[in-house]
């Protein structure tokens, strides 16, 4: 398949990661932070850390939508489909993200309430259409990738004159998360592999704060071996002639001023929160994204009051720390017994991109294999 099977060559593969090893210094150690869930499960996938030399640590970032959404917004969307009878629709990773109490979405669609899995905000319009007399309620994650279409859904609706449509949003934004974790300091981290899908949209130009202000060079980068292993090789290249510069590896899909149509679409919709909270990385400000004042009639938390106990976390989930960088999958107590996949104890074990639930579907085996 084009623009695919050419960048899973095994004989390329070999040649970058030769090329890598010759150029890391054997004397440092190079520490680099992939945000994107999906790079981390392209690296888990394709085993990319057993082709990098053993100075070369990659760090699994909060890249994962479904992993940074705090229990208190999942606490709200079960409230909303049990306190308000509305027809809840969201994608579904979410539906088995755990909340206080371990309740999630589907345990809730178990007990009665109206939760639905959908392919696209667009089939949680169809559903308002059709079913005039029932609110229907679009639990909006992501970034900057999948906030154009909740934008498009939004517009579309207020175009049709739907009064029965709204979108409890948690859309989140990418640099202000980079530059929590910069901030922490909970980790040491040489540069990043900046994402792909959301600097389609965004374009590069909202990194370059990141080698300014903490010199930290970015390469941008696509989801394939090839892609990632090539960005790596950059890096290595940027801290051994101490060069900090955003250099774009996917140019096939990223522009240097992204999508403006999409931007313009995010800016007419949404405007920036004050604060908002993440899991693992705590209240970050204008990280988030809410509704602006002109389509206040399709946000759902203006529309439905809502009261909520004070969440409460798994302390023994180490998620938050995974988030982070500070610690790997494998450092939770609940890895592999009790958590995973089939029954995630944690937001990390729930999605593919998660970094635990990649670890546990490709890592394990190779940790064994080498044992």
């Amino acid at each position: 398949m084009k623009y695919v099977e050419e960048f899973r060559d095994p004989a390329l593969a070999k040649g970058l990661s030769d090329a890598i090893a010759r150029a890391a210094d054997p004397d440092r150690t190079y520490r680099f932070m992939e945000f994107c869930g999906g790079h981390t499960h392209a690296i888990a996938r394709f085993g990319l850390e057993d082709l990098l030399p053993g100075n070369i640590r990659m760090i699994h970032g909060p890249g994962c939508p479904v992993c940074v959404l705090p229990v208190a917004r999942v606490d709200a969307a079960i409230a909303l489909a049990t306190q308000h009878d509305v027809i809840l629709c969201t994608y579904g990773d979410l539906m088995r993200v755990p909340g206080s109490g371990f309740r999630s979405l589907t345990k809730a669609r178990a007990a009665g309430a109206d939760i639905r899995m959908v392919y696209s905000v667009m089939d949680a319009l169809a559903l308002a259409r059709a079913h005039p007399d029932r609110e229907v309620v679009f639990f909006a994650i992501g970034f900057e990738t999948t906030t154009p279409p909740t934008a498009v859904a939004i517009l579309q609706a207020a175009k049709e004159g739907l009064t029965n449509f709204s979108v409890h949003c948690n859309h989140v934004l990418t640099p202000a998360a980079m530059r929590a974790i910069l901030a922490g300091g909970d980790t040491e981290i040489d540069g990043f592999v900046g994402p792909s899908h959301v600097s389609a949209v965004i374009g590069t130009g909202p990194y370059v704060e990141f080698t300014r202000d903490h010199a930290k060079p970015v390469v941008i980068t696509g989801f394939e071996p090839l892609d990632v292993l090539q960005a790596v090789l950059q890096l290595v290249r940027q801290v051994n002639e101490g060069r900090i510069e955003v250099e774009n590896e996917y140019a096939r899909a990223v522009s240097d001023a992204g999508n403006l149509v999409a931007q313009q679409m995010m800016a007419r919709v949404f405007t920036l929160r004050d604060r908002f909270e993440w899991r693992g990385l705590g209240w970050v400000d204008h990280s988030a994204l809410r509704l602006t004042d002109a389509f206040a009639s399709f946000d759902a938390e203006r529309r439905f009051a809502l009261e909520l106990p004070t969440p409460t976390e798994n302390k023994a989930c180490a998620c938050g720390d995974v988030l982070r960088g500070v610690k790997t999958p494998v450092e939770c107590a609940l890895y592999g017994d009790p958590c995973t996949p089939e029954n995630p104890l944690g937001a990390c074990m729930v999605s593919s991109e998660g970094a635990c639930a990649a670890d546990w579907t490709y890592g394990r085996f190779r940790r064994e294999a080498a044992s």
